[in-house]
C-alpha cells in the first residue's frame, strides 16, 4: 500500500539515501590504510532503517551487499536498540553469526535524530590479515575455521564515541599488521560517522515521521518491481548443475545443483543436491549463498531495480544445512565466500539460461584466483601481509562479447596497480597481459583471462593461492563454446617451471615467480554466426591467434571464412 509521500519527495529521499551510501563509501577508501582498501577497494557501504532492513547501498562487491543484512541483524540480535546509545559501533566477522568470511570485518552503528533510534549505518572491508596459520589469513589448506584468523562474535568496537581499548587489543595483538589493522578499521569507523551525518540532515530536513514513512515506500516500491519482472518470466521449475573442482583437501568435483521455480510474482531457489560440507575451506554460509543467489537473479530480471530488502522478499532459498552452501561449524569457509559464492551464481544463472537466454550469459572466469604472500620485509624488516584477487574473462551475450579481463560477479573490485604493489611490498610484477585465445568462441566470443607475474624480492615468502576453474572451464551458452581454464605456476630463480595446484601453500625462495593464468569466458551463440570483421579485428588486437581463428571459426586470415578449398586439412598455411 501506497504511503502519503508524495512522488517527488520520495524520489529525492531515495536517491539522497543511496548518495549517503557512495559519501560513505568514498571516504572509506580515500582514509583506508591498505593498497586492499584503497586501491582495490574491497569494501561496501549500505544504510538500514530503524527495524534494520536495508534500504540503500553504494554499488561495491555484491558479496558484501547480499550478506551485510545478515550482520547487522546478528548485531542487533546481540545488541538490542535498548542497550545501543550515541556513539556506539558493533564489529562483528564471525561467519557463523551473520559474517561471510574472517577477513570481512562489518561495523555497525545506530543512529539518533532527537534521541530517538532511526537507522543503521554499516560497512564492511576486507582486511588483509585477520591472523590465523597464513599471512593473509586466506589459507588454501585450512579445514577448520579456528585455522583462519580470529572470529570475532558482534562486540562493540565503540561506546559512547570512545574507542573500546581492550576489543582494540584483543584483535590488533592478533594479526600480522597492527598497524594497518588500526587504520583501516578507523576508517570503517570515519565511514559510518559519515553516514551518520548526512542522514541525521535528511531526518532534521523532512522530519522523523516522514522521513520513516519514505524509508517504508521505498522498500514496497522495490518489492513492487522484483515482483513485476519475476511475472515476466516463464512460470515453471528450471535445473542446472555445475561442479567446483575441488577442496584442495583431495575431495574432487564437488557439485552445486539448483532447481529455480518460478511462480507467479515469486522465485524459489533450492540447492538440494547439492555436495555435503567437505574438509577444505571451500564451504560457503548461508549468508553468502544468499547473497550469490540475490545477485543472480537481479541480474535476469532488472539490475536497477533499487537493491534493498524489498528487493528481496519475493526471492525464497533452501540451502539444506550441512552442505557447502551452508554448512555447520566449525567448517572451514573463508573460499565459501571466494570461490563457492561464484559457482552458486553461475548454477543459478544457468538454469535461467535454458529459458530466458537473451537474459543470461555465458559462464564468466568463475573464481575470484585469490593469492596472499607474506614474510618480513627486507627493507625494513618489518612483517607484511599482501592478498589480491585476480580478474579474468566476463561472458558473452546476447548482442555483445565478452569483457576481457576483469573481476566478475560476486567481485567487484579493482586490481592492485603494479606502482602501488612494488612500493608497498618487496615483490614485483614482472608480466601483466590478457591471454590470448581463452575465451570461448561463439557469435559473440567470452572475454579473455590475465597473465599475472609475482616475484618475490631478496626475502622468503609463504604463498598461498585458493582459485578454482583449472579443470572444469567457464560454459558456454546457446551454442557457444567453453572459456580455456586457469593455471598457476612457480618460476625458479634457474627457469625451473613447475604447476602449482589450485589450492595450495608454499615457500618461495627469493627471486621466485608465480605466474597467474586465469580462466577466459563461455562464448554465447553459434561460432558459425560471427562476423568476419569481428574475427579480424581480434586477430589485429593478438586476442586470439590465426591458427585459433581458424579451429575455432573456420576463418583464414588473408581470404576470410574458410571455403572447401582451404580449410584447415587442405587450405594454405597462414604461418
Amino acid at each position: 500500500m501506497t504511503r502519503d509521500v508524495d512522488s517527488v519527495t520520495l524520489e529525492v529521499t531515495r536517491n539522497a539515501a543511496i548518495a549517503v551510501c557512495e559519501e560513505m563509501n568514498a571516504n572509506l577508501i580515500r582514509t583506508g590504510y591498505s593498497p586492499n582498501i584503497k586501491e582495490r577497494r574491497d569494501c561496501s557501504c549500505a544504510m538500514f532503517d530503524a527495524d534494520a532492513e536495508m534500504i540503500s547501498q553504494a554499488e561495491n562487491m555484491p558479496v558484501h551487499l547480499g550478506a551485510m543484512p545478515f550482520s547487522v541483524e546478528a548485531a542487533i540480535d546481540r545488541f538490542p536498540p535498548e542497550t545501543l546509545s550515541p556513539g556506539d559501533a558493533v564489529l562483528l566477522n564471525d561467519p557463523f553469526y551473520g559474517g561471510a568470511h574472517l577477513p570481512d570485518l562489518t561495523l555497525v552503528t545506530p543512529v539518533y535524530h532527537d534521541g530517538d533510534l532511526i537507522a543503521f549505518a554499516a560497512n564492511r572491508a576486507h582486511h588483509a590479515d585477520i591472523g590465523g596459520s597464513h599471512a593473509g589469513s586466506v589459507s588454501a589448506d585450512s579445514t577448520e575455521i579456528y585455522q583462519e584468523g580470529l572470529r570475532i562474535p558482534p562486540v562493540k568496537l565503540f561506546e559512547g564515541g570512545e574507542p573500546n581499548d581492550d576489543i582494540f587489543d584483543m584483535i590488533l595483538s592478533n594479526v600480522r599488521t597492527p598497524d594497518e589493522r588500526r587504520g583501516d578499521l578507523r576508517a570503517q569507523e570515519a565511514a559510518n560517522e559519515t553516514g551518520k551525518r548526512r542522514f541525521t540532515e535528511l531526518a532534521s530536513k523532512y522530519g522523523s515521521g516522514q522521513l520513516e514513512a519514505a524509508l517504508e515506500e521505498i522498500k514496497d516500491y522495490s518489492e513492487r518491481r522484483m515482483r513485476s519482472e519475476i511475472e515476466s518470466l516463464p512460470d515453471g521449475t528450471f535445473e542446472f548443475a555445475d561442479v567446483l573442482d575441488d577442496d584442495g583437501a583431495g575431495n574432487t568435483d564437488l557439485p552445486i545443483e539448483a532447481a529455480v521455480t518460478v511462480d507467479g510474482d515469486e522465485v524459489h531457489v533450492d540447492f538440494t543436491g547439492t555436495a555435503p560440507q567437505t574438509d577444505g575451506p571451500i564451504n560457503a554460509v548461508f549468508a553468502v549463498t544468499a547473497s550469490a543467489t540475490y545477485y543472480a537473479v537481479r541480474c535476469v530480471t532488472d539490475p536497477d531495480i533499487p537493491p534493498n530488502h524489498g528487493c528481496y522478499r519475493p526471492i525464497e532459498i533452501t540451502a539444506p544445512e550441512g552442505t557447502i552452501v551452508n554448512p555447520e561449524p566449525p567448517a572451514a569457509v573463508v573460499g565459501g565466500n571466494l570461490e563457492t559464492s561464484q559457482r552458486v551464481t553461475d548454477v543459478v544463472l544457468g538454469a535461467f539460461g535454458d529459458v530466458v537466454p537473451e537474459r543470461v550469459l555465458a559462464g564468466s572466469q568463475g573464481t575470484m584466483n585469490n593469492i596472499t604472500f607474506g614474510g618480513t620485509d627486507p627493507r625494513d624488516d618489518s612483517p607484511y601481509a599482501f592478498y589480491e584477487t585476480q580478474g579474468g574473462g566476463f561472458g558473452g551475450r546476447s548482442g555483445k562479447d565478452g569483457i576481457d579481463g576483469v573481476h566478475v560477479h560476486m567481485s567487484n573490485t579493482m586490481n592492485t596497480p603494479a606502482e602501488v604493489l612494488e612500493t608497498a611490498y618487496p615483490i614485483r610484477v614482472t608480466r601483466y597481459q590478457l591471454r590470448p585465445d581463452s575465451g570461448g568462441a561463439g557469435e559473440f566470443r567470452g572475454g579473455l583471462g590475465l597473465r599475472r607475474d609475482i616475484q618475490v624480492r631478496g626475502h622468503e615468502a609463504t604463498f598461498s593461492l585458493l582459485a578454482d576453474r583449472h579443470i572444469h572451464q567457464p560454459y558456454g551458452l546457446a551454442g557457444g563454446a567453453d572459456g580455456e581454464s586457469g593455471s598457476a605456476l612457480r618460476i625458479d630463480p634457474d627457469g625451473e617451471e613447475v604447476r602449482l595446484p589450485q589450492k595450495s601453500t608454499h615457500q618461495l625462495p627469493p627471486e621466485t615467480i608465480v605466474s597467474i593464468r586465469t580462466p577466459g569466458a563461455g562464448g554465447y551463440g553459434d561460432p558459425a554466426d560471427r562476423d568476419p570483421d569481428a574475427i579480424e579485428r581480434d586477430i589485429e588486437l593478438g586476442k586470439i591467434t590465426p591458427e585459433a581463428a581458424r579451429e575455432a571459426y573456420g576463418y583464414e586470415a588473408e581470404t576470410g571464412p574458410a571455403s572447401a578449398a582451404s580449410t584447415p586439412d587442405g587450405g594454405p598455411d597462414d604461418g
